[in-house]
């Protein structure tokens, strides 16, 4: 049986800014154990929606990603979800290629039914930012990888957080 959660295609977007992280419906790919919203709290979190059939997904938001994982290692969780809202499945070799091949430092696992958490979270496109503060709240969503746009937006934001409050 699939829950309202995973099959919402009436109900889009249940982020809100100022609100609790909502829970994503993630699939594995590596094996490894999805992680529950739960589990970032007490760090601020960083997730990308992704998909590796986008450029800008491809050649600046997954690097992006990356030197946020580099600058600020253990005090910031970075998060990627690869969605594909065209239905079509990547098989586990093309994310193993990817994850060598673009260095890929933070965790990330398939959206259930391709675009379940993308829907869910009222996603713009790929890709698509939302940062949580370490209470879990939303704090910041953005769509895009344009280096003088979402990507500096985004900079600014996450260094709010470290230069502004005690993490």
């Amino acid at each position: 049986m699939i829950s309202n959660l995973e099959n919402n295609r009436l109900n889009l977007s249940r982020v809100e800014l100022g609100s609790p992280m909502p829970e994503w419906s993630l699939d594995t790919i590596f094996g490894d154990e999805v992680p529950n919203v739960e589990d970032y709290k007490g760090k601020p979190l960083l997730v990308l929606i992704f998909n590796l059939g986008c450029p800008g997904c491809v050649g600046r938001a997954i690097p992006f990603a990356n030197r946020m994982v580099y600058e600020y290692g253990e005090r910031l969780n970075v998060l990627g979800i690869h969605t594909n809202f065209e239905g079509v499945d990547f098989p586990r070799e093309r994310f193993e290629k990817a994850k060598g091949d673009l260095y890929i430092r933070f965790p990330f696992f398939k959206d259930k039914n391709y675009d379940t958490t993308f829907l869910n979270y009222g996603a713009g496109g790929t890709p698509h930012w939302f940062l949580a503060d370490r209470n879990g709240t939303i704090i910041y969503s953005i769509f895009g990888s344009e280096p003088n746009n979402a990507l500096l937006r985004l900079d600014f934001k996450i260094q709010e957080i470290f230069t502004d409050t005690v993490v």
